[in-house]
């Protein structure tokens, strides 16, 4: 599973808003609810909140494994 806690923590400690990404980064309304709900989005859109933050994947994305099921 992906969880996008870091983008919500790297964008408070950088002063960043939804509307930074939107603007910014032409981040569609519609991306930032599939962010928001923690749906998938593009590498692309992964790439542009890289470079709209000035950071790392590891800052805007965390791997969360599937928890193992006997």
């Amino acid at each position: 599973m992906i969880s996008y806690d870091p983008l919500w923590k790297t964008m408070k400690e950088r002063g960043a808003t939804t509307y930074t990404l939107q603007v910014k980064g032409q981040i569609s309304s519609s991306t930032i609810r599939r962010l928001k709900a923690g749906d998938s989005v593009s590498t692309n859109t992964l790439d542009a909140l890289c470079k709209i933050l000035q950071c790392d994947l590891s800052d805007v994305v965390l791997h969360l494994p599937d928890e193992v099921q006997n």
